[in-house]
């Protein structure tokens, strides 16, 4: 009869891989709840995409640390991480491309849901921007869904009225810092600029979501003139960056 001793000495040299594999199951699980967590407002499709990749990320690596505590070929299983990773950013090319020109949208590009846009020979009202696409209602009413990316790539013209005259700029307010207070020193920043901004709209925040962690807030100022879009954009960044420094200092 085999003894115990005899039994774990077969195991021993594969402890090291055993160990490692564990770890990386474990890291797996954590990683898919942690992104799942972070891209809980997200789109769906998106966040189950992310959780994929990341779960395959680990994946490969605990997969690569494994294989090599057993012996085998780094080189070999750096050539097969390498044909994995290429074929996974070939697949998530298109999602990718789409979520990131969102974020670049958002901030760059002149226009907001309730806009009447013309873009790749499409035209129509704003009625939603998600993660994937920029979705417009045509004048006889359908619906045209137009990928984000082409919104970064491709002309895009605004033909709402006075569309030039609104600048919209993100706001991350993190919770520790009380949002009225914030509001309240914003507007008395801003009106340093009041001879630069058209005095008939003074300017305002529109919650756009909240978190445990932050609000996510909308600013929006109306120009006076259109030559001073990107020098007042630079202007109210730099005194929204400074009203939070200041008002996080005074409650801590």
């Amino acid at each position: 009869m085999v003894g115990l001793a005899v039994v774990l000495g077969w195991f021993r040299p594969y402890e090291t891989a055993g160990a490692t594999a564990v770890a990386t199951v474990l890291v797996v699980l954590l990683v898919r709840e942690l992104v799942g967590r972070l891209m809980r407002r997200s789109n769906p499709q998106m966040a189950v995409a992310a959780r994929r990749l990341g779960s395959v990320v680990v994946a490969l690596i605990g997969g690569t640390l494994t294989l090599q505590a057993l012996g085998a070929s780094p080189d070999i299983l750096l050539l097969v991480i390498g044909v994995l990773g290429a074929t996974i950013l070939i697949a998530l090319r298109e999602p990718l491309g789409n979520y990131g020109a969102k974020f670049f949208s958002e901030i760059y590009t002149p226009f907001k849901v309730g806009d009447s846009i013309r873009v790749q020979g499409f035209a129509g009202k704003v009625i939603e921007i998600n993660a994937m696409s920029t979705i417009l209602l045509s004048d006889d009413e359908q619906l045209i869904s137009v990928p984000n990316v082409a919104m970064v790539r491709d002309v895009v013209v605004n033909t709402s009225p006075q569309a030039w005259r609104e600048i919209t700029i993100p706001v991350a307010v993190a919770s520790a810092v009380d949002l009225p207070t914030f509001e309240s020193e914003l507007r008395k920043s801003l009106t340093k600029l009041r001879t630069r901004l058209d005095p008939r709209f003074p300017p305002f925040l529109t919650t756009k979501a909240r978190s445990p962690q932050s609000t996510d807030v909308l600013l929006t100022v109306m120009l006076r003139r259109p030559e001073d879009r990107d020098a007042i954009t630079l202007e109210v960044n730099q005194r929204v960056t400074e009203v939070l420094q200041r008002v996080r200092a005074t409650r801590a």
